[in-house]
């Protein structure tokens, strides 16, 4: 080769290594500084998603002003191997590298799924079923009362499955420590037992401090062979459990031949009417010291205990009263 053709290959080479060293330098600075991110958002990253993908993705979020620093900026980091899919919160001017970290960590958006106390297990595995971001199948359907209502945590792309298994072991989990530190002379033969009670008294009552009187006087009435007479049962029974009744109960509803109906069959019902919580477990398990046998509502929400029939009697007319005289004329 010539001197002459020499020196400029070299300056050629010298030329291609500074364009490449001021475009890697160009890239880095776009790598560490803020993006273009006004506003937090939200992202999902799908499972299989290569780094192109990521980058090109992000991009068109808005989150990275360009994808070709990011690929290349996690490339020279490190980090491509290690991004992860899922779900992911990015706060604004986000710079691309604190990006790949959060990928790279896999720091995903934590979702909340609360189950209420008192839900049919069909009401609960439609919200399961509904949840954004849970995937698959729920699978055999738990019986009535097999499940905890809580609050689960979990991530996009967790499994229905899974939801729903975590609340049969927090039921059996939870039933398991409250039966074994019950009171004493209950009659109730079985933890089975004490949850199907406790589905009775969630739907009796809303207030935690009248739980444990409202299970006492169940607990006093299967004692002494009473009828519970709990229109709830009777509810689960016209519904199957599928929801509310939309109507009023009736004197023929009282009177209707299911196996839930309290009013006509003795004891428990054969199973639950719907999946109670831990302190309506609690108010079966340790419930209140008392005589009463029986409770009316009093229409604002509490109810009025009674020991006697006669009492009881008096009880339900005064309400009656008190009641005719609200209503408009």
């Amino acid at each position: 080769m010539q001197a002459g053709g020499l020196r400029s290959f070299l300056l050629t080479g010298v030329a291609l290594v500074f364009v490449v060293s001021v475009v890697i330098l160009i890239g880095w600075i776009r790598y560490t500084n803020p993006g273009p991110l006004t506003e937090s958002r939200t992202v999902i990253i799908p499972r299989g998603s290569g780094v192109d993908d990521i980058a090109h993705q992000l991009w068109q979020a808005g989150i990275l002003g360009d994808p070709y620093s990011f690929i290349l900026g996690v490339r020279i980091d490190g980090n491509a191997p290690r991004l992860r899919s899922g779900e992911y919160a990015f706060a604004a001017r986000i710079t691309p590298r604190d990006v790949a970290g959060e990928l790279a960590t896999g720091r995903t958006v934590i979702r909340r799924l609360t189950v209420p106390e008192g839900l049919t297990t069909a009401q609960v595995l439609a919200l399961i079923q509904t949840a954004e971001g849970l995937e698959g199948e729920i699978g055999p359907t738990p019986a009535e009362g097999a499940l905890l209502p809580q609050t689960f945590f979990y991530t996009w792309g967790d499994s229905r499955r899974q939801v729903v298994l975590r609340a049969e072991r927090a039921m059996s989990e939870t039933l398991a420590q409250l039966w074994a530190n019950r009171a004493s002379k209950l009659p109730l033969r079985t933890p089975e037992e004490a949850v199907i009670l406790a589905s009775i008294v969630e739907k009796e009552t809303a207030l935690a401090t009248e739980r444990p009187h409202v299970a006492g006087v169940f607990l006093n009435r299967l004692r002494q062979n009473m009828r519970l007479q709990a229109d709830p049962t009777v509810i689960y029974g016209l519904t199957h459990g599928q929801g509310p009744l939309d109507r009023p109960l009736t004197h023929v509803d009282l009177e209707s031949s299911s196996r839930w109906n309290t009013y006509t069959i003795d004891g428990l019902p054969p199973t639950p009417i719907d999946n109670p919580g831990r302190a309506s477990l609690e108010a079966v398990l340790q419930p209140a010291d008392t005589d009463d046998l029986y409770f009316v509502s009093d229409g604002a929400g509490r109810h009025v205990f009674a020991k006697t029939l006669a009492e009881h009697n008096r009880n339900v007319a005064r309400l009656r009263e008190a009641e005719h005289a609200r209503a408009p004329n």
